[in-house]
């Protein structure tokens, strides 16, 4: 594709991103570019980047834009972009808008005179201390009342794209085995500082050209999602329930840690997502101990299940505000339940498994959000309705007494985890 094409591809794809609301932007994204095979890999990296730099520049470009008292337009969109994201120069846009096939229609009279920004940056003095770091209204108060002094700094670190972390499946291969299995397929990485399960990719990496990911040895999974599954503490031999277990990077973590000995219930209420973690059960070796099933349709399994598992990890469903390094859109659209809704979901399902842990046991309550709403604030209200239970510290480096994971101070996405820990009973004590 020419430079001009891929700008026109781009306008194409922000104008259904505005229009599909309900719609998560990277299923825009990848539906654009299936019904469209001829657009090459290398394009559409291109276009999917600009897109997602754009996405995590909203506030910005739309402040820009009130500023000049121009329409909040996708095109508008990408040329302010261009002018002000990119240090496009003004010579550049009689290329790039040229009206030939598949390019933008030529700069009119209005737009030309945009070009007068040409050499000014998209950060501007005069814009709000929310705008400059790209908060959203929904969440600029309860952000400010917990990240207090530091609330830019953690918000800006939240604008840089995502690291890209593999886990290594620690039952089948070791970290030193799979870095030098990795380099031979041409791809770089450094052990994590907080996962001793974690390797991070330096730079962009194809995972799929090497024998490491072929073979099961590594997964992709944030260092972040790493250590919950790591505060969980399993050993060979347990019994444990993984409750929201989703496609089962979670689950795949688990069974690892528990060397194929023991035994896993991963349980979601979305079908085609216990489906897809079946298959990578078995691509990592480790599908002898999982065993599948549907909440909806094992309720009364469940209410048979009273303090059977040492472990029962909850990652609930959440506002997902600790992922917006990889989901920049999600700042500005709520796809699924509201916030209250959210909490009231996420208190059931605590209520739901609080009986299945067996004393002495563990229940890790985790989400991805950075909100206390669903996190300090959840896990207070479950400790008051149920003394049994007691908060078991985390290590301090992780946050004290909770997990508290932050792109600004652990270079992970937002993650929170809670242990709390079964007390034993009073004949047992």
């Amino acid at each position: 594709m020419k430079p001009a094409s891929r700008i026109q591809a781009c306008i194409d794809v922000l104008e259904r991103i505005t229009e599909n609301t309900r719609v998560p932007m990277d299923t825009v994204v990848g539906d654009y570019m299936r019904q469209r095979r001829y657009i090459g890999s290398k394009d559409r990296s291109e276009i999917a980047e600009r897109l997602y730099e754009m996405m995590r520049s909203h506030a910005r470009l739309g402040w820009w834009l009130e500023k000049e008292g121009v329409e909040d337009t996708a095109r508008n969109r990408v040329i302010f972009w261009l002018i002000l994201g990119e240090g496009t120069e003004e010579k550049r846009f009689k290329d790039l808008f040229d009206s030939s096939k598949y390019a933008p229609e030529e700069l009119n009279e209005t737009e030309t005179a945009f070009l007068k920004l040409c050499g000014q940056s998209i950060d501007h003095e005069d814009m709000p201390e929310a705008v400059r770091a790209e908060c959203p209204p929904l969440y600029e108060e309860k952000l400010k009342d917990y990240f207090g002094d530091d609330f830019e700094t953690e918000m800006k670190a939240m604008l840089k794209p995502a690291t890209l972390d593999l886990r290594v499946n620690i039952f089948t291969c070791n970290i030193e085995k799979a870095k030098n299995f990795l380099e031979a397929g041409g791809v770089q990485t450094d052990e994590t500082p907080l996962s001793p399960w974690g390797l991070r990719c330096r730079g962009k990496a194809y995972l799929a050209k090497t024998k490491a990911f072929a073979k099961g040895w590594v997964e992709i999974q944030d260092e972040g999602s790493q250590l919950i599954a790591h505060m969980c503490g399993v050993e060979p031999g347990m019994q444990v329930l993984d409750y929201c277990a989703g496609a089962g990077g979670k689950t795949l973590a688990l069974a690892c840690a528990m060397q194929r000995k023991g035994r896993i219930v991963a349980m979601d209420n979305v079908q085609r997502r216990l489906d897809k973690g079946r298959s990578r059960y078995k691509k990592a070796h480790i599908a002898d101990i999982i065993e599948l099933r549907h909440i909806d349709e094992n309720a009364k399994w469940l209410k048979r299940q009273k303090g059977k598992f040492d472990v029962v990890l909850t990652d609930v469903p959440c506002s997902g505000t600790g992922t917006w390094r990889r989901n920049p859109d999600m700042r500005w659209t709520t796809y699924g339940p509201s916030l209250e809704e959210l909490v009231e979901i996420q208190g059931e399902i605590l209520e739901k498994v609080a009986g299945l842990v067996k004393p002495g046991g563990k229940l890790v309550y985790a989400t991805c959000s950075l909100l206390q709403e669903e996190n300090e604030h959840r896990v207070e209200a479950f400790l008051e309705a149920h003394p049994e239970f007691e908060v078991q510290p985390c290590p301090e480096e992780l946050g004290n007494p909770y997990m508290r994971l932050t792109p600004h101070r652990h270079a992970t996405d937002g993650f929170f985890a809670a242990i709390l820990k079964r007390k034993e009973d009073e004949g047992e004590a």
